[in-house]
């Protein structure tokens, strides 16, 4: 005798339907991008085999994951230490966008603090040695 389930919500289903989308959706992009490009990292020029091809990823060069052409242009092959660098990257230029500071010419663009802690440690030294 089977057991009974409980009936599936509407909101369970289609979880679990925008899973499965986005699975194949990504078994798709990675496949293709796997038949157009050299097995090769796009950054450290690392190369991969059937062995450890599952090191190599897609980074979506826009960064947009629905953003997929069908002659791979938004996409490159990045081993995942080169992957994660470049999305660190990326967040590092947000927090230094929050922090004030230019990216392009490392400047910061907000008021600096004007602290000089160490201004008259020289005339301090001195005085101390009399």
């Amino acid at each position: 005798m089977p057991a009974n389930k409980p009936p599936v919500s509407r909101l369970d289903q289609v979880v679990a339907d925008a899973i499965r989308n986005r699975q194949s959706r990504e078994s798709g992009y990675r496949e293709q991008a796997l038949k157009l490009y050299p097995w090769i990292c796009g950054r450290c020029s690392r190369e991969f085999s059937r062995e450890n091809l599952r090191e190599l990823t897609v980074h979506h060069k826009d960064h947009n994951h629905d953003n997929n052409p069908t002659n791979g242009s938004n996409w490159e092959l990045l081993c995942l230490y080169c992957h994660d660098n470049e999305h660190a990257r990326e967040l590092d230029a947000e927090a230094a966008i929050k922090a004030g500071i230019d990216g392009a010419h490392g400047k910061e663009t907000k008021n600096r603090a004007t602290a000089q802690p160490f201004a008259n440690l020289k005339d301090l030294l001195k005085r101390n040695d009399r």
